[in-house]
C-alpha cells in the first residue's frame, strides 16, 4: 500500500536574523578601531621604527624625504654588523636620531689613510662601492680604536656628512666636553643606542637594506 508524504507545513513565522541594536553595533566598530589603534602604536614602539630622511648625508642610498622602515628588534639577539644602515641616538644629544652606516666594530682600528679605510693594519681597503662621488673632504689622517660595545659610523656622503670623524670636536664645540680627550668618547656608538637597523624603503621607491 502506497504511502503518502505528509505535506511541509508551511511556518508563517520565517526566520529572521536578530538586529543588534544600533548602539550596540557602533560598539563594535569603536573596538575593533581601539584595538587597531593599540596594534599600530604597540607595533611602532616596539618592533618598526617609521622615519622620514631629513639630509643628504646617505646619498645615494637615501635622499632627502625618503621614508623608510627600520626593526627595534635587530640586535636583539645578534650584534651590528659591518655596512648595516643603523638609526641610532647621536651621542653628542641623545634627543636626536641619526641614520649612518657601521664601518668599525667593537675592538677594531679603523685607519682612514687617503679616501680608504683599512681595519686592523690590514693592507687591502675595506669595499665601499656605495659612496656617492669621489671622497675629497675629511679623508685622510684619521686613526680610531673602537671601544668595546661600541661601534664607529660614518655617512655614505663623506664630502657632506657630520659623522664619527666629527663628533668629538661638536661635543667640545657644544659645551658638552670641555677638550678633546674627554670628548672622544662621544666619536662611538655604544650598542644601547643603537635605535634599530633599517630594513627597507618604501617611498618613492621600495629598496630593501642587504648588507654588501
Amino acid at each position: 500500500m502506497r504511502k503518502h508524504k505528509k505535506p511541509l507545513r508551511e511556518n508563517n513565522e520565517q526566520l529572521q536574523e536578530e538586529k543588534r541594536p544600533w548602539w550596540k553595533e557602533l560598539l563594535s566598530y569603536v573596538w575593533i578601531i581601539a584595538f587597531a589603534c593599540i596594534l599600530a602604536g604597540a607595533v611602532n614602539r616596539y618592533v618598526l621604527i617609521n622615519a622620514k630622511i631629513p639630509s643628504v648625508s646617505m646619498e645615494n642610498l637615501l635622499k632627502v624625504n625618503d621614508r623608510i622602515f627600520g626593526c627595534r628588534l635587530s640586535y636583539l639577539f645578534e650584534d651590528p654588523k659591518r655596512y648595516d644602515v643603523v638609526m641610532f641616538k647621536y651621542p653628542v644629544d641623545g634627543e636626536t636620531i641619526y641614520i649612518k652606516r657601521v664601518i668599525g666594530l667593537p675592538g677594531e682600528t679603523v685607519e682612514i689613510k687617503d679616501s680608504k679605510i683599512y681595519i686592523d693594519g690590514s693592507s687591502t681597503p675595506i669595499e665601499e662601492d656605495y659612496l656617492p662621488e669621489p671622497w675629497v673632504d675629511a679623508n685622510d689622517g684619521y686613526l680610531f680604536k673602537v671601544p668595546k660595545d661600541c661601534y664607529l659610523m660614518l655617512g655614505d656622503n663623506r664630502n657632506v656628512s657630520e659623522d664619527a670623524r666629527q663628533w668629538a670636536q661638536c661635543a667640545v664645540d657644544d659645551g658638552v666636553a670641555s677638550n678633546l680627550e674627554e670628548a672622544e668618547r662621544y666619536t662611538y656608538v655604544q650598542k644601547d643606542e643603537m635605535i634599530g637597523r633599517a630594513i627597507f624603503k618604501y617611498y618613492p621607491r621600495f629598496h630593501m637594506f642587504l648588507n654588501i
